[in-house]
């Protein structure tokens, strides 16, 4: 189904991070290539190991790498898709904001093809005016939102603001991915 397809996935740094795991191996399955891009505080939900293994790719975290340069904000662009899960607050403000102060809004501020971003956050954060600006900017500016499911949220709250499903994500993917040309 994605035989042949580049994705690049961002993970950043909120408790739906754990979920990726799950979308990686969906991805992989249908046979697409998968770069993984994280925050360093995804790295605080999953392990890096982790997203290596079931990637069978490196995992990019640091904007330089201090022994070796390489532009790893332009060169992860090459890839079909630019897919976000979870999506938090902050990261979708820096991305409408075109600020890039870690290698994940980086590469989103080079990143020139279909991008899909599925936020997950406390339902407060959710509903927040400024989120919902920063979304509605990027939404007019192309972006695809999947936006939160409602359900239990760490916080203990049972309301919208959790990321959906990985088969979701999956199935988003492939809808975005067959407009392509």
């Amino acid at each position: 189904m994605l035989k042949g397809k580049n994705i690049l996935l961002g993970i950043t740094g909120g408790i739906a991070a754990y979920k990726v795991c799950s979308l990686i191996r969906l991805y992989k399955k249908a046979g697409a290539n998968v770069r993984v891009v994280v925050t360093p505080n995804a790295l605080k939900f999953v392990t890096k190991l982790t997203l290596q293994t079931l990637s069978n790719n490196d995992v990019y975290v640091e904007q330089f790498d201090i022994d070796e340069y390489k532009p790893e904000h332009i060169a992860l662009t090459e890839a079909d898709i630019f897919v976000i899960a979870p999506a938090t607050a902050n990261t979708i403000g820096k991305i409408a904001n075109g600020i890039g102060d870690n290698l994940l809004t980086t590469t989103a501020c080079a990143f020139n093809k279909p991008f899909l971003l599925a936020p997950a956050m406390n339902n407060n954060m959710w509903e927040n005016k400024f989120v919902q600006e920063n979304l509605t900017k990027l939404k007019n500016a192309g972006y695809n939102i999947l936006n939160p499911s409602e359900g239990f949220l760490a916080c203990g709250t049972n309301a919208v603001g959790r990321m959906r499903e990985p088969e979701e994500i999956f199935e988003e993917t492939v809808k975005i991915l067959k407009t392509v040309r």
